[in-house]
Order: structure tokens, then sequence, then C-alpha cells
């Protein structure tokens, strides 16, 4: 099973998000269902493994936070893979990812070599002219949503398809 920790965005904020993904050519945008913040990747784990990262995660406590989607970015540099919408206050975002970090390094799954970088990804981009991505990161640079609670965060499962990524969510970790 292919594993990740998230933040969902409600409808508040992925309406806001609909209205950006267009524009650019060999973009394939993200439906409701894929709109997420990744606090941690893990990757493929077993029933067992799964159950450890579970009863890891079920562990963390932290606080309740407001949270805003702002600004827009891209993943590839020359040759860009994805666009992606970030967030206003990244600090309390960061926060929980690091709490999710030690909780899965306790358990053994190894740390992860990537520097974070809080976003939700808007689009995947197969051949995308430069260009044209430049010329959309500057048309929505100024990109505000609205503020959203988060209460909560979960562990999802993602299963690879023709038509892109289905996300499950299996468990859900409240905050305080």
């Amino acid at each position: 099973m292919r594993l990740f920790v998230a933040l969902a965005i409600p409808d508040s904020a992925a309406q806001g998000l609909f209205l950006i993904q267009a524009g650019i050519p060999g973009a394939r945008w993200q439906t409701r269902e894929q709109l997420h913040l990744t606090l941690r990747f893990i990757g493929e784990a077993d029933g067992r493994e799964a159950n450890d990262i579970d009863d890891a995660l079920s562990a963390i406590s932290s606080p309740r936070f407001t949270l805003a989607l702002k600004g827009v970015g891209e993943f590839g540099g020359k040759k860009p893979h994805a666009v992606w919408a970030g967030v206003d206050d990244a600090g309390v975002v960061m926060h929980l990812n690091r709490k999710v970090e030690a909780a899965l390094q306790r358990i053994g799954v190894k740390a992860d070599e990537r520097k974070f970088t809080p976003h939700v990804t808007l689009a995947r981009l197969r051949a995308a002219p430069a260009g044209k991505v430049m010329d959309w990161l500057a048309d929505h640079a100024l990109y505000a949503g609205p503020s959203f609670e988060v209460s909560s965060f979960a562990l999802y499962s993602s299963t690879l398809t023709p038509n892109g990524s289905v996300y499950v969510p299996e468990r859900v970790y409240n905050l305080t």
C-alpha cells in the first residue's frame, strides 16, 4: 500500500483553486478529490508497517490552527513538472510536519531527505511550454484564498490509475 500523510482542503478553499486551474497547455489539473497538502510522503508499506505508522501518528499531539493558501509556484525550474499554491503562514504547517517526521522516524521510517515546502499541487505538467508556465505564475502570483481551520490530518493511501492518482483517507487524526 502506498501511503502519505496530508491535510484535507475544505470546499471553501478548493473553490478558489479551481478558478485558477486553467491556461497551461499539457497540464493535468487536479480534481477535487486530489487536492490536499502533503505533510509527509511515506511510500510503500505492508500491513504491519501501516499499523505501526497508524500507531505513531495516533500519538501526535498538536494544536488546531488556521491556514490560508497564498501565492503560486512550480517545481522543476527550466522544465517545470508541477504547479502549486503555497500557504500564507508556513510555520504552523512546518511544525506539524516536524511532529509527523519525528513520529515516523521513531518507528524506523527513513528520514525524508527532501526539503519540506508546504503546498497544494494544482497540476502535473507534461511537456508544458516553460513560457506558458511562467505566464501562469505571473498571472496568479497574488493568489490568496480564504482562511480555514485545520482540526485534523490524515493518513492516505494512493492508487495510481491511467486517469491520475486516487487518494483515500485511511485514518483521520484530530488535533487538540
